[in-house]
């Protein structure tokens, strides 16, 4: 699948477009002001330890605590017991991603045994804060290379999986353990195939001196303090996002494509001339379309050519997918009708989850299919097209209910995590209350204020414009009555700047 690189950069941002056969697949936006720390180590200082969840906050400088769990503790390396310790269990087989790989416990040793507050401790930033959500933090050092992924205190050889040939596989395993560091691990990555012994060589030494660095540096800094920061954004998406399928990268800033190719003549030589300068004076993205293409992935319904639609709603923990036949209703077999829109959402679903960049537990509610074959069409199609994601995700069986839940490994924000904020109005909920709830709920509150009528009242009640008129013009005789029943005195005043659901009353 031939692919190609678009990258806009100016003084307040950066935008990677990955392209896939002239389609963007995968956006990646760094801001220069607030960049991402996935790949960052830090010196942090433990500031907390909670036994109950095995987890300890570690201060790494940020305004909120990294979490670290005890599966992403090298336990071996703390308490001396290298030899006694197995690596940690290591997903590498499945995903060539470089930082944040979650070691599972593999031993009954607690985080109250291993970790004291107070303490300092070298760790790696494994997802970027999220939320209310700190970083997640490692212990297990992962440096990316061009190739490899170095794991200076794992024993560990393993290959992307993206390299399927079991033959190439056993050879990349054989080769890094004879040119590798006895007892130190390294993943292939999917750039490795078919590369040569001197390609690994350059990349061990590069590797291998940086480690280094890094413990000589860390060694001399106060917690908490950033050791190490990863590269930015354009030079990660020459270093990971290009293969041998990758026809050119093409970057409009005229200092940035002079810094591209400073970088490549460094490290990857053979890529300088797939580097070109964009010089039209349309904008890069608006010229290739990828403007449009990301204000469609903030919507929340996405049409299908056939007439059918999907609805994404997402919440911090899980995505909603809902599959619909709208205007499509076929010819004859309702049953083909149903596949076919279910086979067309299976694809946009695969193209927004990459796009929007969703992860996390994701449930899709395909159209209900009567037959089995149907089921296991639309199941296999959804797998297939899977494969070409980076990111790692497992998948559930249809349902009975045709729900298919599966979940997608979530590293940084999703795109409308990155570009949006919250509604100031609805402060998120995606709703307000209705105009008569607003105004029924002044009418109870006008009632409880009225039951005192010993003394005469006045009530001044600052309202929304909407609310004002239906008051007056639904409620007017309601008002009237209560201000003689209950000896008070009501005298509103319009506020446009109000938030609808808002309002304010003064007794005196």
């Amino acid at each position: 699948m031939s692919s190609e690189i678009l990258i806009n950069s100016n003084l307040r941002e950066i935008r990677v477009a990955l392209m896939e056969n002239n389609q963007v697949t995968e956006l990646f936006i760094e801001h220069k002001t607030n960049k991402g720390i996935v790949g960052n180590i830090y010196r942090g200082k433990v500031t907390k330890i909670l036994p109950g969840m095995q987890v300890a906050f570690v201060d790494i400088g940020l305004d909120k605590a990294g979490f670290l769990y005890v599966g992403d503790i090298d336990v071996g390396d703390m308490l001396g017991l290298e030899d006694e310790l197995d690596a940690p269990s290591l997903d590498d087989e499945k995903d060539d991603s470089f930082a944040g790989k979650p070691g599972r416990p593999n031993h009954d040793i607690r985080i109250q045994d291993i970790l004291q507050e107070g303490q300092e401790i070298l760790v790696q930033a494994a997802k970027n804060p999220m939320g209310t959500k700190g970083a997640r933090i490692t212990n297990y050092i992962t440096l990316p290379g061009r190739y490899l992924v170095y794991m200076p205190t794992v024993n560990h050889i393993s290959v992307s999986r993206r390299i399927e040939e079991e033959d190439e596989k056993e050879r990349l395993k054989k080769l890094l353990s004879e040119i590798g560091n006895p007892g130190e691990g390294y993943i292939v990555r999917t750039a490795g195939q078919d590369a040569t012994r001197a390609d690994f060589d350059s990349d061990l030494k590069f590797l291998h001196r940086l480690w280094e660095n890094l413990k000589n540096q860390s060694e001399n800094l106060a917690a908490p303090h950033l050791v190490y920061e990863d590269l930015n954004l354009i030079f990660r998406s020459i270093r990971d996002l290009f293969t041998k399928d990758t026809e050119r990268l093409v970057i409009d800033s005229k200092s940035d494509f002079t810094k591209c190719l400073e970088f490549c003549s460094t490290y990857l030589p053979h890529l300088s001339d797939k580097i070109e300068q964009y010089k039209d004076p349309m904008p890069i993205f608006d010229h290739y379309g990828i403007e449009m293409d990301i204000n469609r992935a903030l919507g929340r319904t996405i049409w299908l050519k056939s007439g059918g639609y999907i609805i994404i709603d997402q919440t911090e923990a899980l995505v909603a997918i809902d599959v619909n036949t709208g205007k499509y209703v076929g010819h004859s077999d309702p049953e083909d009708t149903i596949l076919k829109t279910n086979l067309e959402a299976v694809k946009e679903t695969v193209y927004q989850l990459r796009l929007r960049n969703i992860g996390g537990i994701i449930i899709v509610d395909f159209i209900d299919m009567a037959k089995e074959e149907s089921k296991e069409m639309v199941s296999n199609a959804l797998k297939q097209a899977l494969r070409a994601d980076r990111s790692r995700t497992r998948i559930l069986k249809i349902s009975e209910l045709g729900l298919v839940e599966m979940t997608r490994k979530r590293v940084r924000e999703s795109l409308a995590q990155t570009l949006c904020d919250p509604c100031d109005y609805c402060e998120g909920k995606g709703y307000i209350k209705g105009t008569p709830t607003v105004t029924y709920e002044i009418i109870r509150e006008i009632q409880r204020r009225g039951t005192d009528n010993i003394t005469k009242k006045k009530l001044d009640i600052e309202v929304h414009p909407a609310v004002y008129d239906m008051l007056f013009e639904e409620e007017s005789s309601f008002l009237e009555e209560m201000e003689k029943q209950s000896n008070i005195e009501i005298t509103f005043q319009v506020n446009p700047k109000l938030h609808r659901e808002k309002y304010n009353i003064v007794t005196s």
